[in-house]
């Protein structure tokens, strides 16, 4: 299998000219937002806090703050430290507590398996963990509360990102060129709010075409654009002011502060949006790779950035305009002035693109891990599994876009929401990073703390500007992260509860057994896959069917569609199949596991592959039990007790020319969900790699093409028939049993509890899409049990 899946850039038939061709994309993407800074942080630096002066202690106090920030925010912490936290290649927020929580148990996400540790994408190969790091583990696996303060840390920093995708793109596009008061006598000038809106509806109408063909359309633009600016700042630096680069001294930022005092430390609410759109390198990992977004921000775009930021300072450093004229445009010679212009208009309209990419790539991750409602997730890409759509939240972005430009008609206070937006989300980043160095890195805690101490600092410097404008325009993605943050938490919640009283109400495999003719049930032609999020046990929903209507299929499947908190789970190792009760029962038990970026199937791709896995482990199954393979000990027998407790992981790797089966048995029954209070009492033991000294693991394969022994005609007999059996219900249709779930509060439960279940969690689940949707059930397949759970 490859274990590098998800990763385009890893596989051996990537070169250098395809990671050049991804940073050449990554262009149009990634970098649209942080391009196209220079057109408004000078302009929003002196805006009112402090005036430009003779000495040009401002301008080069400035230009030296501007310089240190994207020397150490864009390039040091991101390109050289965070974009390495990948988990398998993606980034974002969700993503780095993915990979957090694998290496410590502080998730709180249901139905958690042990095999689920044995995914070759779970867990990175790493040095040995050192006692320190250890000790830090153990506190955080201890306490509970650290566990919710994580998660709600989490989700701030991811409503913070799909605030940011609201405001960038009314800030990036023309209403940040067309505004400047340069304009103002233009005709064009009274139309700025329709032309932006128009524009506004043009960017998210071009999404649907997915990543890959948008970031070909826009890298053009963005190049030119850093091409055009780096020529200007190069002009503007050996035409007015050669010892402009003086400035770059951290000397200057101290004089600057001194100078300005809080006037200064205000002003650095409009220094802090020259690093707008870095957060996006981050969360947009999984559209391109490292190594793509690493060469396209160090050789092309950082050097542009810092040329066109010495250029604008060298040209105010000999023309003393107050800040009503200071603008990108004034250093911009006439003669090419309206060239410049509409590159720059054309680059802000895609400076929206890498927010935008990044907010569906984020609401994508956490809909996987249970804290987002379910929503329609469309890959436009077959060769990166990263690039994907979601088209409710394009079209709300949208119309939030609209109102905003609509409702704020400022720049300034636009700016100022963003930088809030962009700080709280690096801070958390910042956060999230220092506690992957000790728990994935294994590195020793003093260098979390150095790296969250230094980082975290100037961040903490830039939020607390920020955080004086909340009445200029700050306050709106404070609020928006309270509303989101309100929505995510109630629906991971609700799910858990769901979860729990699935499992408190689950019903024993003896009651399964019982069911007959004598009791006046009868068993009808076909397939019945009943969905669950049990990974053991058989459902509430399905003895509510049987109640209602008494028969069930010949073949009965319970399928659990579960989200394992990795990107990508190989083909090879999805599927976990085993039986529910004796084999002349023909039920089984299927847990299908995907990550948080896998393609999920068709409905009819997935009912037939599910039945080829049945097949498959039907033959592993009468092969083992019944000692058909030299490969298989003695011990390996089936009985209707254990059966239950073991599952076969059925792969799609050839092996000595036939299917290739990889099981693994421990002597006792381990948690389903590991540290989970209310589900110790589950036993689940599959597993597919050693995890201690009672495991063990065989590999085999069955050499269909042997002759059978004479004793083991009848055992060939039976497994022919269980396997006509399966094959003939396939013919005779598919049913597929979801549950249809209301959900209320217990009687005595607090006011909060109640507002939140009964009435916000059923909103949002009447809202959006439903299982069925979701899993792409025929209407005419399918059958719903109502069921109302009371958690």
């Amino acid at each position: 299998m490859d274990l590098n899946h998800g990763k385009c850039w890893n596989s051996p038939k990537d070169s250098w000219k395809n990671i050049l061709l991804l940073a050449y994309q990554s262009l149009g993407v990634v970098y649209g937002d942080l391009s196209i800074s220079p057109l408004y942080v000078y302009k929003s630096t002196f805006a009112e806090d402090i005036q430009h002066s003779d000495t040009n202690e401002e301008i080069y106090g400035a230009l030296s703050f501007v310089f240190w920030t994207l020397t150490l925010i864009p390039l040091f912490k991101y390109v050289f430290i965070v974009l390495r936290a990948d988990d398998n290649g993606e980034g974002g927020t969700f993503a780095l507590y993915s990979l957090i929580c694998r290496h410590a148990k502080v998730s709180l996400l249901p139905n958690r398996q042990l095999a689920d540790e044995s995914l070759s994408t779970y867990k990175l190969e790493h040095p040995p963990e050192s006692k320190s790091s250890s000790k830090v583990k153990l506190m955080l696996e201890k306490y509970k509360a650290l566990h919710t303060a994580l998660l709600i840390l989490v989700l701030l920093g991811t409503c913070m990102v799909i605030g940011d995708g609201l405001l960038t793109p009314v800030i990036s596009d023309s209403l940040s060129n067309l505004s400047y008061q340069h304009l103002k006598f233009l005709p064009i000038a009274d139309a700025v709010i329709p032309i932006t809106c128009f524009i506004l509806v043009c960017l998210f109408a071009l999404q649907h075409y997915g990543t890959h063909r948008v970031g070909f359309f826009f890298a053009p633009i963005v190049l030119t654009w850093l091409l055009c600016i780096s020529v200007l700042g190069l002009y503007n630096i050996f035409r007015w002011n050669r010892n402009v680069y003086q400035a770059l001294s951290p000397y200057y930022m101290f004089k600057f502060l001194k100078k300005t005092r809080i006037s200064g430390w205000m002003s650095l609410g409009g220094i802090l949006l020259c690093i707008t759109g870095s957060e996006a390198m981050f969360a947009d990992l999984g559209h391109f790779s490292y190594a793509a977004i690493q060469i396209a921000f160090t050789f092309l775009v950082y050097p542009a950035l810092i040329l066109a930021y010495m250029g604008q300072a060298a040209y105010l450093s000999h023309h003393h305009q107050s800040a009503y004229q200071i603008s990108f445009y004034v250093s911009v010679p006439d003669c090419v002035r309206w060239p410049v212009l509409v590159v720059a208009i054309l680059a802000s309209v895609v400076g929206s693109q890498a927010i935008i990419s990044g907010t569906f790539s984020i609401i994508n991750q956490s809909q996987s891990l249970g804290c987002f409602p379910r929503v329609k997730v469309v890959h436009t890409s077959e060769k990166i599994h990263g690039q994907i759509y979601i088209p409710e939240i394009n079209w709300i972005l949208m119309i939030l876009c609209i109102a905003v430009t609509i409702g704020f008609r400022d720049t300034k206070h636009m700016g100022n929401a963003s930088g809030l937006a962009v700080m709280t989300v690096m801070l958390v980043t910042t956060c999230l990073t220092s506690l992957a160095i000790i728990l994935c890195w294994h590195k020793p805690p003093i260098v979390a703390l150095l790296f969250l101490i230094f980082f975290g600092s100037i961040e903490l410097l830039y939020f607390s500007a920020s955080l004086t404008k909340f009445t200029e325009g700050a306050w709106l993605p404070i609020l928006l992260a309270l509303f989101l943050m309100t929505i995510m938490f109630v629906w991971h919640y609700a799910t858990i509860k769901k979860y729990e009283y699935d499992l408190h109400n689950k019903v024993s495999l003896e009651w399964l057994l019982a069911l007959g003719p004598s009791l006046g049930i009868a068993r009808v032609p076909g397939i019945g896959l009943v969905f669950t999020d049990l990974t053991s046990g058989i459902p509430a929903n399905f003895s509510r069917f049987v109640t209602n209507l008494p028969a069930f299929h010949r073949i009965l499947v319970f399928v659990c569609v579960k989200s394992v908190p990795v990107p990508f789970v190989p083909p090879a190792e999805r599927y976990l199949v085993g039986r529910v009760g004796p084999a002349a029962h023909r039920s089984y038990r299927c847990i299908v596991r995907y990550g948080y970026r896998d393609v999920h199937q068709d409905i009819d791709s997935f009912e037939s592959e599910l039945v080829d896995k049945l097949a498959d482990f039907v033959k592993y199954d009468w092969c083992q039990a019944h000692g058909a393979n030299p490969g298989i000990e003695d011990d390996f027998s089936r009985s209707n007790e254990s059966s239950e407790c073991r599952l076969a992981v059925i792969g799609t790797v050839a092996f000595s020319g036939a299917p290739a089966y990889e099981i693994q048995e421990t002597v006792g029954p381990a948690s389903v969900s590991v540290d989970f209070p209310t589900v110790e009492s589950i036993t689940d033991v599959t597993e597919m790699e050693p995890m201690g000294p009672l495991e063990r693991r065989v590999r085999f394969a069955i050499d269909e093409e042997s002759e059978a022994d004479n004793s083991q005609l009848e055992i060939e007999m039976q497994l022919r028939e269980e396997l006509e059996d399966l094959y003939q219900a396939q013919q005779a249709g598919t049913a597929f049993i979801l549950g249809h779930s209301h959900v209320r509060a217990k009687q005595g439960s607090s006011v909060f509890k109640r507002v939140a279940i009964n009435f916000a969690y059923n909103f949002l689940r009447r809202n959006c899409r439903g299982p069925d949707v979701v899993l792409k059930v025929p209407p005419v397949s399918l059958l719903e049990v109502g069921m109302v759970y009371v958690v």
